[in-house]
């Protein structure tokens, strides 16, 4: 294993310049649809949307790096005098219950996959595009990766517990409104004693770490890097740089507010002799039981105990549940290269077995997604798709087993809820 996490001198947002800390943060730039972006720029003048995600344009991500340096100039943002760890709540509700979830902010040192650093699912090279022409432009991040680790022992709470004693750098709540990071709270520390610091550093860079959210970036980050190192001449100086690193937030595994949900798929373009006969080309591979669509909460958390799928636009007015038949193996079905954990994962048996096998390839579809059982609900009753895919949410240990058989999930397997926000530290790579 070769990892290294250190302590890192953020760029914050002035609260004396701003005031209201909690106008100027938003999610990262993939969960923002086109309408939220918009509300989000008429939320503040500062609001880190121009940064993180400037309204599409020729000269866009010029921009934002305009933007970005004329804040600096202008003491909107500034620097941290002290290189530190920065410890973030991430106050939000789920399921009606009000939930925190406790991340440390370091900066990793970037390696390839599988030297301490772990993926879990697959990406895509548009993203990964945008992202670097953004990062070549504003040469900063704006937003962390979400990222995992086990420490059973506590030690890093331990640790921590005497930061919490300490006064925050910064306490905020977003407002009350239909964007996606409504209501969310936020408290952040700057862990700055050297001996803190040092033992936090040992014990992380002892770790492995497994890449919740962020995929995209990491992979960005890493060409980033090669690019700079190559234009850099000055060896001595080049193994520090800043770009040789990126930002994480760091969460453990047993974190009482890791909250991952699944993305339930919505399709369209299913020819209507093929929707007919879906039910009995299914009763080969599954048992299916169908129960009243309006059984539970449609935006509650999961499916009834036992089921693989559920289905939403099979059968009128119910949803069907699909469980494995046990007398059928999905083997053949599967990739051959693939570990068992994603073989048994439940959006594996959607893709392999159902959209390929049934519904011969889901490159005849037209697919959807989303994490809310509600809108799927909603999207099948006016008729906007034909099905709804469901699928129960992931468990941190099926992704840790995927990640340690050096494997990947499909894209779009897993949501991290909530996203860590942009603009809460930037990380700059000068």
């Amino acid at each position: 294993m070769s990892m290294e996490a250190s302590p890192f001198r953020g760029i914050r947002y002035n609260e004396r310049v701003i005031g209201d800390l909690g106008q100027v943060i938003c999610p990262p730039y993939d969960v923002i649809s086109p309408e939220q972006q918009k509300l989000y720029y008429e939320r503040s003048d500062f609001n880190v949307i121009r940064l993180e995600f400037a309204e599409t344009s020729h000269d866009m991500y010029e921009k934002a790096s305009i933007t970005f340096q004329q804040w600096l100039k202008q003491e909107i943002l500034q620097h941290d005098s002290v290189s530190s760890f920065y410890l973030h709540d991430h106050l939000f509700e789920y399921s009606g219950k009000k939930m925190i979830r406790r991340g440390l902010m370091a900066c990793i040192r970037l390696e390839s996959w599988g030297r301490g650093i772990y993926p879990h699912e697959e990406t895509s090279s548009k993203a990964k595009s945008d992202r670097l022409q953004l990062m070549r432009a504003c040469r900063a991040s704006f937003s962390p990766l979400l990222s995992l680790y086990h420490d059973s022992e506590q030690e890093v709470a331990r640790i921590l517990s005497y930061a919490v004693r300490e006064r925050p750098l910064m306490s905020l709540r977003a407002q009350r409104s239909n964007l996606p990071d409504s209501g969310e709270g936020h408290i952040l520390w700057a862990v700055t004693d050297p001996e803190t610091k040092l033992q936090l550093s040992r014990f992380l860079s002892s770790q492995p770490l497994y890449i919740a959210d962020g995929h995209h970036r990491y992979e960005t980050a890493l060409t980033y890097q090669e690019e700079r190192t190559q234009c850099q001449s000055d060896d001595c100086k080049l193994a520090t740089e800043a770009f040789n690193y990126v930002m994480m937030e760091l969460v453990e595994f047993s974190d009482p507010g890791l909250v991952v949900l699944p993305l339930h798929r919505l399709a369209r373009g299913v020819a209507p002799s093929v929707l007919m006969g879906l039910a009995d080309q299914l009763n080969r591979f599954f048992v299916l039981e169908s129960i009243s669509s309006e059984v539970g909460d449609p935006g509650g958390p999961g499916l009834p105990s036992g089921s693989c799928l559920g289905i939403l636009g099979l059968q009128p007015g119910s949803l069907v549940m699909l469980k494995r038949r046990q007398d059928v193996s999905f083997e053949p079905m599967m990739p051959g290269n693939k570990s068992q954990a994603y073989r048994d994962f439940g959006v594996s048996i959607l893709n392999h077995v159902i959209l390929e096998n049934v519904l011969n390839g889901a490159e005849n579809l037209d697919l959807g997604y989303t994490v809310d059982l509600r809108e799927a609900h909603q999207q099948i009753k006016e008729g906007k798709y034909q099905l709804a895919f469901l699928l129960n949410p992931p468990q941190p240990e099926m992704i840790k087993a995927v990640a340690d058989a050096q494997d990947r999930m499909p894209r779009k397997s897993t949501y991290f809820y909530p996203k860590v926000p942009a603009g809460l530290i930037i990380n700059p790579l000068d």
